[in-house]
């Protein structure tokens, strides 16, 4: 599996709201994979595939292994995200805002994973910046959760 710097006891423990987006972010990214798994055109080892052959192309992951199949849809169906290595829904979201189904978060935990993956795959110099780059379909629905993804990340690099 994937090092992760993004593992909770890797994140500052004395900030309260981060921890709580954090959360929020673990807890969206199974609905974020479910929403490639929806509109992905192929049987699940195919999707579980292009994802992590995505990963390795567009740089914005390295899974050690392909999962298959049936632990792709384990992560689809997982309660929270915190055993799914962060390349999966960083490549959906890589993924999903190219697809011409314009897919958007349907809930706020969603959006939070989206919004944390799309500053993770790109480097802004500002959160208007960040959300000026997104589809244009995505902008008003990830505005406040890029928001706090944005003050999250700033909030990391002050650690």
């Amino acid at each position: 599996m994937m090092q992760d710097d993004d593992q909770p006891e890797n994140r500052p423990s004395s900030d309260a709201p981060k921890r709580d987006f954090y959360a929020q972010v673990r807890a969206g990214i199974p609905a974020l994979l479910r929403q490639w798994l929806a509109l992905g055109q192929a049987d699940n080892d195919r999707l579980a595939l292009i994802l992590a052959e995505t990963a390795r192309v567009a740089k914005v992951g390295a899974p050690d292994e392909t999962p298959d199949g049936a632990r792709f849809e384990a992560w689809c169906q997982a309660a929270s995200g915190e055993d799914i290595p962060l390349w999966a829904p960083r490549t959906a979201v890589f993924l999903l805002n190219q697809m011409p189904a314009r897919p958007t978060p349907d809930s706020d935990a969603e959006a939070c994973a989206w919004a944390y993956c799309w500053l993770r795959n790109r480097s802004f110099d500002s959160a208007q910046a960040a959300l000026q780059a997104l589809p244009e379909h995505l902008q008003a629905p990830l505005q406040q959760a890029l928001q706090a993804a944005w003050q999250d990340q700033q909030g990391l690099r002050l650690v």
